[in-house]
């Protein structure tokens, strides 16, 4: 370039210069040898704000790092745009352009910004799209539902989470507003809404359409003022839960019965070594007795008298909680009317004349902490009828002759020949005193309806008679099957007095025929089995159509018959028609 048409550039770009300086963007020219014609404030302050100024002076001198770029602008002619140039002091992205005249490289211009702010923004961006992409991953990814809302209930996010737990879809629900919902009957009632309303963390059982049941808590969000800008509630699906509980229920419950069944069956056990128990009928007798044990509830005994009502008495209050306590048995049909009261209820000091001067205790109260048995029941005098029901439904009695309650502890067990409901119709026996015993009712049947336990006990009484020096008795098969088909009016009483008389009356070591009582020998069925002649299938035989028979006229219909001898009723009916029996 001649020198005239520099000094033309310069002049114009002097005039320019001020105009250049208002720029925030630095501008740098030169000359198409490198010196420096304009060096704007912008570019001062981005680039050397302590430099001295750099117009008039070559380029390689004031940026040598510069120099080198506008140096191939100005070999080549060819510009630089957006070249990301970095200074200690600033970042820049510059365009670097030729300055043609007449098709001539006279210079080159570079206009450059400093980008050091916006990269700061760029950087902050970018981690608050790191961190959002982490919350994101933590919200979608949580096994919980979350659900937020802002200040006013709307609904603004909601995860997959939800949806699942729910059976709800998010484009249902954002936008919405939980009043809306609750109206609408999506949900029954709104956490957000309470939280909202309360501004501290609720937590409520929530239903949702479709029958789910979940557990949400809400908890608010607030600004540095202090108001609610956001509710993010917390939802756990309960239904499976509820339904693990059940199960575990299920499971417990299951346990429990094993364990009560075990329970039972260690009892029914232990009531074998005292009891004879082989039919059916005694079978059942007993489970319901270990069932009445495990439970503090009256229990009443029925039954013919002999059946064995005491021992089993005796037996539940073995089995029971209260076996270390006193078990008091009471035959209320052997004291005397006049006697009563003081014998059950006890008298205080000087009740009566004739009374022990320190007063005594009844045997109601000598059973305390333990269990009382009332044998005979139904002999009480009304006025004891009414002074046991107080015991029962008060725990409390009055001494004769005292002014105010005793507390006793005792659990009743009551017996009867009987029939109470009987009694009761007829007036002489209290109902509600019936109502308060017949809590569970046992009925132990007659040795006649379970003659299957009959060789265990005549076994069994036999043992007991032998233990005395020299006792070697034995039964002989016939007089077993004597024994078998009678009926015994007395029951096991009247069992244990005729074998125990056989074992004394009896010459030998065997019991036979001969030693048969004499009712035994009168009985219409006795020796049917034995007539001569006649083999073991037909003595069998013989014996069974005289115990069918016998039932049948004892029993109203097949069923109870069936139920009495321990049999299916179709194999009653085949046995009577086998022998041509009618009911």
């Amino acid at each position: 370039m001649a020198g005239s048409e520099k000094q033309g550039m310069a002049q114009a770009l002097g005039a320019l210069a001020p105009m250049l300086d208002a720029s925030d963007n630095g501008i740098v020219i030169i000359d198409d040898k490198g010196m420096v014609l304009i060096y704007n404030r912008a570019a001062q302050n981005m680039l050397a704000p302590e430099a001295e100024p750099a117009v008039g002076r070559h380029l390689s001198e004031v940026r040598p790092e510069g120099w080198t770029d506008l140096k191939k602008i100005l070999q080549t002619g060819r510009p630089q745009i957006g070249a990301r140039i970095k200074f200690p002091s600033a970042t820049i992205i510059a365009n670097r352009n030729p300055i043609l005249v007449e098709g001539r490289v006279a210079g080159a211009i570079s206009v450059f910004q400093d980008i050091s702010h916006y990269e700061r923004i760029i950087s902050e961006l970018q981690g608050y799209q790191k961190l959002h992409r982490e919350l994101e991953a933590i919200f979608e990814t949580s096994h919980d539902g979350m659900y937020i809302t802002d200040g006013a209930a709307n609904t603004i996010r909601v995860n997959s989470a939800y949806e699942r737990i729910t059976g709800l879809k998010r484009e249902n629900l954002i936008g919405k507003n939980m009043r809306e919902l609750v109206a609408d009957h999506v949900l029954d009632k709104s956490v957000t809404l309470d939280v909202l309303k309360k501004g501290v963390s609720l937590t409520i059982m929530q239903n949702i359409t479709g029958g789910k049941q979940v557990m949400v808590t809400g908890n608010p969000v607030f600004d540095e003022e202090g108001n609610i800008v956001l509710v993010v509630t917390n939802v756990r699906d309960m239904t499976s839960l509820n339904q693990l509980r059940g199960k575990l229920e299920e499971s417990r419950l299951l346990s429990a019965r094993y364990h009560q069944s075990l329970f039972e069956l260690e009892q029914f056990e232990h009531v074998l070594q005292d009891m004879v128990v082989k039919s059916n009928a005694m079978v059942r007798v007993v489970q319901k007795a270990v069932k009445a044990a495990a439970v503090e509830a009256v229990v009443l005994l029925s039954g013919e008298s002999g059946v064995g009502k005491s021992m089993l008495a005796r037996i539940i209050h073995q089995m029971s909680p209260r076996q270390e306590g006193p078990f008091v048995k009471i035959n209320c049909g052997a004291i005397p009317e006049t006697l009563m009261e003081s014998e059950l209820f006890g008298y205080t000091k000087g009740a009566f004349t004739g009374a022990a001067p320190a007063g005594k205790a009844g045997l109601i109260e000598a059973g305390h902490g333990g269990t009382v048995f009332l044998d005979e029941v139904a002999e009480l005098t009304p006025a004891m009828q009414v002074k046991l029901l107080e015991v029962i439904e008060e725990h409390t009695f009055t001494r004769v002759g005292g002014t105010g309650p005793t507390k006793v502890d005792v659990r009743i067990i009551a017996a009867t020949n009987r029939d109470l409901k009987a009694l009761v119709a007829e007036g002489g026996f209290r109902e509600d005193l019936y109502y308060r015993l017949n809590v569970v009712p046992i009925n132990l049947p007659p040795l006649r309806q379970r003659r299957e336990d009959i060789p265990e006990l005549c076994l069994r009484l036999l043992e007991h008679s032998n233990q005395v020096p020299g006792g070697k008795k034995r039964l002989e098969p016939e007089v077993l099957d004597a024994l078998m088909r009678y009926d015994y009016p007395g029951n096991v009483r009247e069992l244990l007095n005729i074998v125990e008389r056989m074992a004394i009356m009896s010459e030998g070591e065997a019991i036979t025929l001969a030693d048969l009582p004499g009712e035994l020998k009168r009985s219409p069925s006795a020796g049917q089995a034995f007539l001569p002649g006649q083999g073991l299938k037909e003595a069998v035989a013989a014996l069974e159509v005289q115990v069918i028979k016998s039932v049948l006229e004892k029993q109203p219909s097949l069923n109870q018959a069936a139920r009495a001898l321990g049999v299916h009723p179709s194999t009653l009916w085949r046995k009577m028609t086998k022998y041509a029996l009618h009911k």
